[in-house]
């Protein structure tokens, strides 16, 4: 290691080693002392360096991930363990390191000593040792939380998919790719087009993100609408299950999915970083590939660019091939960011372009199916100061510019449906620490303008849509007790082009607004035991489609019909969870219990329309729904993992218990894994009950049990992580039903599938 860097950036380093505390069964203590460390001029950072190793072997472990959590500034290890994080000003700071088949372990480290007063630091270097663990510990959380923070100390139910199982798992959609997450699903009209359930809601009740920013598509309007989103290139995707994820709406009944990619940078990358990816599929015959990678452009300016494609053929079924779900997707993006001592000062341009069929042979339907080109294209600009204003440590601002596009054809050269929309939205977002009595906080506010057009053969007028937000959430840690609660106002225009009075009802200009509140306690142990509640009341606005829509939507076989007199959805839950982690055991299990007032749902009433399609018509009833969801991973020795996962819920509308559609029947999953910190093998079992509480027109659905295996490798070659995964999914080809599938009357799920998927983490 050379002493020294020039010294117009001078250098922070230390020696310390940071064994797993799970390995040595030591107590870590703080170290907000430790490290004499050159002092930072004014308008100076610091280069921090390190090594992360194997704790038994000491070998340099490539591809691991070390995070500054009070920055967000990240870096990977090289092939020869090293890593550096750029941009740190003089400080106590929390890293944390993670990597496959390892126990993830968080050191406090000091940058910057007051004794020292030289330009360039002591030639010492931070040494992380990393303990092999077929269990990793809890990932950290950004998502509905203050700060950044172990998914152990959410105050609400929060589910993570990174490493090996978003590998293992992942699709063409973000929600086949969640699926077997606890208490989630999938509606799905083929390979292609999937929309995710939480708890038996959908649509407009489950916000998904992208980097924290609402995604601005249609999949909300329609069963065959999949979310204009990509999870290939996503570094990981996290869930908020329940409806107390205040930051990002009110709306928001179901939960959250926020697919994390860093769109733009929060650091300046020593080296070039990044990954590329290779999956093919036999089952569709697809081939996707992706590659991510950030580097310098200036001492300061970091550049991070990606590109994603993806093509697939009809899906192959035991009893046939579904026809016309053949698919191709395109994405790609760019960002850069000014990163300084205050903050950081950044933008980013995203375009996506996904191709796909609706197979046919429903009643209504074209034979033939349908054909759907989505467009979207996203520009983002963001600022980030980390110094101190008033009472805030950290502040941010952010604008978003949103264009979205979707064509339904009938044939090539016909069009169906249209549905666009352009918008722009803002955001504000101060953190601040401890304030009189919060430890603490959060306050912040959103503002935004969405143009919905309509055509084809719509005749849902188009309409503007303006939404303005304000929220407040507060921490108190009293010990080993933690208290948060949040408040949340907000207001929707919905403002049709023209007032008119049509067979729907008399269409006009409505208005919403409500106060939303949570309120969540958790309780830790010394044990490791943890027990949390947290009850909410939410208001959700209808949306266009439930409002305004008149007219025939082909790819859904359906002629929809809206309400203008709608009134909002109010709902009010309560979650109940009990959480325990330690060397050898993770378990998580949670009851839910949601009453939403006038819910708003499409009812068939049995009619066919003009064009001979089943008349749906959107009506508020209350309803309530309640279930559980639960986890577990036992270690039980010599690299020997026992998984399990379930989940049910029940869904009803009050007073006469009639069942509500597209509710999931009782699921989960059972598996044995060996892992070794090099390779695992993975077997597993997926089931699901069977569902005979159906809505109105609505079949029952039998219930299934399918084996999948899986065995992954992973090795440094030319100083790179490399991560090889084969996996057999439906081993057996047993032919099985989706209950929430919309194609299940005519072919049942995938048949046996090969999946092979290559990454490089460099």
């Amino acid at each position: 290691m050379p002493s020294a860097y020039p010294v117009e950036r001078p250098v922070g380093r230390l020696r310390l080693l940071a064994p797993a505390l799970a390995a040595v069964g030591l107590a870590w203590p703080a170290l907000a002392d430790i490290g004499d460390l050159a002092a930072q001029e004014p308008g100076q950072a610091y280069v921090f360096e390190g090594n992360v190793r194997d704790a038994g072997t000491g070998e340099p472990l490539a591809g691991a991930q070390v995070s500054v959590l009070e920055r967000g500034t990240r870096a990977v290890t090289r092939g020869d363990g090293t890593f550096h994080l750029t941009g740190l000003a003089a400080g106590v700071y929390t890293l944390r390191a993670d990597r496959l088949g390892y126990r993830g372990t968080t050191v406090v480290v000091t940058v910057g000593g007051v004794r020292a007063r030289r330009a360039v630091a002591e030639a010492a270097e931070v040494v992380i040792l990393l303990a092999p663990s077929p269990i990793a510990m809890a990932d950290l959380v950004v998502t509905a939380t203050i700060s950044e923070r172990a998914a152990s100390e959410a105050l609400r139910p929060v589910s993570v998919m990174t490493g090996d199982d978003l590998q293992r798992q992942m699709t063409a959609t973000v929600a086949g790719t969640l699926a077997s997450m606890p208490g989630l699903a999938a509606t799905r009209m083929g390979p292609t087009v999937a929309q995710p359930v939480i708890r038996g809601l959908s649509g407009d009740r489950v916000q998904m993100l992208e980097d924290g920013t609402p995604v601005g598509d249609a999949s909300n309007s329609g069963s065959d609408h999949t979310t204009a989103l990509d999870p290939s290139s996503a570094r990981r995707i996290e869930v908020v299950r329940g409806p107390g994820a205040l930051l990002y709406g009110g709306n928001a009944l179901g939960g959250v999915i926020n697919v994390i990619r860093d769109e733009i940078p929060t650091a300046v990358p020593h080296r070039l970083t990044g990954a590329a990816t290779l999956q093919t599929q036999t089952v569709s015959g697809s081939l996707a590939g992706s590659a991510t990678a950030a580097f310098a452009v200036a001492e300061r300016v970091p550049l991070r660019v990606e590109v994603a494609a993806r093509t697939s053929g009809d899906l192959k079924t035991p009893a046939g091939t579904l026809l016309n779900t053949d698919g191709e997707l395109l994405s790609g993006g760019a960002g850069t960011a000014y990163v300084s001592d205050w903050g950081r000062l950044g933008a980013s341009f995203r375009g996506y372009r996904n191709y796909y069929g609706i197979p046919g042979g429903f009643v209504g339907g074209h034979a033939e199916g349908v054909r759907i080109e989505m467009e979207r294209a996203t520009s983002k600009f963001r600022t980030v100061v980390d110094e101190p204003v008033g009472p805030f440590h950290n502040l941010r601002f952010e604008a978003t510019y949103n264009w979205y596009t979707h064509r339904e054809l009938e044939a090539p050269d016909i069009l169906g449906t249209l549905f666009d929309q352009e918008g722009a939205s803002a955001d504000f977002l101060g953190r601040h620490g401890r304030l009189g009595p919060f430890t603490a906080g959060a306050i912040g506010g959103r503002a935004s303008r969405v143009d919905f057009a309509y055509g084809g053969s719509l005749h849902t007028p188009d309409t503007r849509r303006l939404r303005a937000a304000l929220y407040l959430l507060e921490e108190v840690n009293l010990g080993s007790v933690k208290v948060e609660s949040g408040l949340r106002y907000d207001w929707t225009l919905a403002d049709p082009a023209e007032d008119r009075v049509s067979d729907i009802g008399e269409i006009r200009d409505r208005e919403f607004h409500s106060l939303s509140g949570s309120l969540g306690v958790l309780y830790r142990s010394a044990s490791g035991l943890v027990l949390g509640a947290s009850a909410v009341r939410a208001f959700r606005a209808p949306d266009i489609t439930e409002l305004y829509s008149e007219g025939p939507h082909l790819a859904a076989y359906v002629f929809e019909v809206g309400n203008p007199s709608l009134e909002g959805e109010v709902g009010r839950g309560l979650d109940v969870f009990l959480r325990f982690e330690s060397e050898r055991l993770r378990a998580e299990v949670t009851g839910f219990y949601d009453d939403i007032g006038n819910y708003i749902y499409g009812e068939d009433t049995g009619r066919l329309s003009r064009v001979r399609l089943p008349i749906y018509q959107f009506r508020g009833n209350d309803a309530v729904f309640s279930g559980f969801e639960g986890s577990v991973d036992v270690d039980a020795g010599r690299g020997l993992v026992l998984e399990g996962v379930a989940s049910s819920v029940r869904g009803s509308l009050t007073g006469t218990d009639q069942p509500l559609p597209l509710v999931p029947p009782l699921k989960g999953h059972v598996a044995l894994k060996y892992e070794r910190p090099s390779w695992y093998v993975r077997a597993e079992a997926e089931m699901a009950d069977g569902q005979d509480r159906v809505g109105q027109f609505e079949t029952p659905t039998s219930g299934y049990t399918v084996f999948n295996a899986t065995a992954g490798v992973r090795f440094t070659f030319g100083g790179r992580l490399n991560v090889l995964t084969v996996s057999l999914a439906n081993a057996g080809n047993a032919e099985y039903r989706n209950h929430l599938s919309r194609v299940k009357e005519i072919m049942p799920e995938a048949g046996r599938s090969l999946n092979v998927s290559y990454r490089v983490v460099f």
